[in-house]
């Protein structure tokens, strides 16, 4: 591991921190902004690419898909869940 890698996991503790002391202040959206930048720096430290990310994001999405299509069939209302995760460029 390099000296950049660990200043980065020390950089990303630091913002979980962060997040947790945002949302026990009940600020979710600030929270929220902080778990994109963690989301982010995590991609990195791992060599993850946007296109791996939109892969992993389209296959969760079509796997809740495909559970819940035999609900929503069974149910009056037909209610869909938002994505898991949604890329936002």
């Amino acid at each position: 591991m390099t000296n950049l890698d660990e200043h980065m996991l020390s950089v990303l503790g630091k913002l979980e921190e962060c997040r947790a002391a945002l949302l026990a202040r009940n600020s979710r959206e600030t929270a929220e902004l902080v778990s994109v930048a963690i989301l982010e720096l995590r991609m990195k430290l791992n060599g993850i690419d946007e296109m791996e990310l939109r892969a992993l994001c389209d296959e969760m999405t079509m796997r809740v898909e495909d559970e819940e299509r035999p609900r929503e069939l069974k149910s009056a209302h037909g209610h869909r869940r938002r994505p898991l995760l949604r890329l936002v460029k």
